[in-house]
């Protein structure tokens, strides 16, 4: 098992990222949006990774710290839950609030993300109740508070909004979902680069 990888990130497609180790093996890793606004272009990063075998390939998945990565894990034995939606879920959520959502039994929180339904998310309610106890309080959480909010080398406008446009449908965000969130947000924005395209148009679609 891969659990955590050290580099330099190579390059950025939301949400990938390659990270170039000191041996010379790039890892390519998908991340949960707060994670992939955490990284740099040419930056050293230290990724926390999963790696989700299937018959027909082999995924890596990284987050910027361990204690999101072990509610991923958490997230994936539940019936039902892919590695796709956990990865929705903790785009959409940060950990924290995922972990308030179930001790609140909040379900509208996780109807905000793409793909869940209410009887869905009333399930995974019951199903993570009590599992995420082990982790602490929420303050030990990473999340959604603090993004890498530094404009992109090299990135121009166009390809920033078209990048975080196909993130946030691998997402499970309809199209034009995606783009009227990133239409909206984009006035506001003084930095307008993947990153910060990203983190805005997720508040806006999740309501956070």
């Amino acid at each position: 098992m891969i659990g955590m990888i050290s580099g330099k990130v190579v390059y950025l497609s939301a949400p990938q990222a390659c990270i170039m180790t000191t041996s010379g093996v790039g890892y390519e890793v998908e991340l949960p949006v707060p994670s992939f606004c955490t990284l740099a272009l040419d930056a050293e990063a230290t990724i926390y990774t999963h790696l989700h075998v299937r018959e027909d390939a082999q995924l890596l998945f990284g987050f910027a710290q361990k204690q999101e990565r072990d509610v991923f894990r958490k997230l994936i034995k539940i019936n039902g839950v892919g590695a796709k939606m956990a990865l929705a879920i903790l785009s959409t959520l940060s950990a924290d609030a995922l972990k308030r959502a179930v001790d609140m039994d909040d379900d509208s929180a996780l109807v905000s993300v793409p793909g869940i339904g209410k009887k869905t998310a009333q399930r995974l309610l019951i199903e993570l109740k009590g599992k995420l106890n082990e982790f602490g309080q929420a303050s030990d959480f990473g999340g959604q508070g603090e993004f890498f909010d530094s404009a992109m080398s090299g990135t121009s406008v166009m390809h920033a909004i078209a990048e975080a446009e196909s993130a946030l449908i691998s997402l499970g965000y309809k199209e034009k979902e995606a783009q009227n969130a990133i239409k909206k947000v984009q006035p506001e924005l003084d930095v307008m680069d993947t990153q910060s395209l990203l983190k805005a148009a997720l508040k806006q679609l999740s309501g956070f």
